[in-house]
């Protein structure tokens, strides 16, 4: 008889941190549909954002850089300056590709930055390498 041992994958938890109820909509519904993802919240301002991420503890951040109040930037550089938290992901995806704002997100400590115009399908297949 041969026994067999079911293991369960942990889901990696993502936290959105975009504006646009439409395009949030858009990235919850791809995030998940790819499976190996649960998006755990979303927030709409800077404030909200850092706050929720702090308390979540999410594997992944997605920010835009434009927010209701505040911006994406400012999002980055607030997570990786917290060095006891857990340090996620963080993907820039946004329509402000410039690469002004690109050198920004990146010495602020994002991982990854996305034009969403053009590079959302890079955008997908970068999340799913790190499951």
């Amino acid at each position: 008889m041969r026994a067999a041992l079911l293991v369960k994958t942990a889901l990696l938890r993502v936290f959105v941190v975009e504006d646009s109820a439409l395009i949030r909509r858009r990235i919850i519904d791809n995030v998940q549909a790819m499976g190996g993802f649960d998006v755990v919240g979303f927030a709409e301002s800077e404030e909200e954002a850092i706050e929720a991420i702090k308390k979540l503890h999410p594997d992944v951040v997605v920010t835009d850089i434009r927010l209701k109040e505040g911006n994406g930037i400012a999002v980055v550089r607030n997570i990786r300056a917290d060095e006891t938290a857990p340090q996620p992901k963080i993907f820039v995806l946004t329509n402000f590709a410039y690469p002004e704002y690109q050198v920004q997100c990146s010495l602020a400590g994002a991982d990854a930055f996305f034009d969403k115009s053009s590079e959302y399908d890079s955008f997908l297949t970068r999340l799913r390498q790190i499951m």
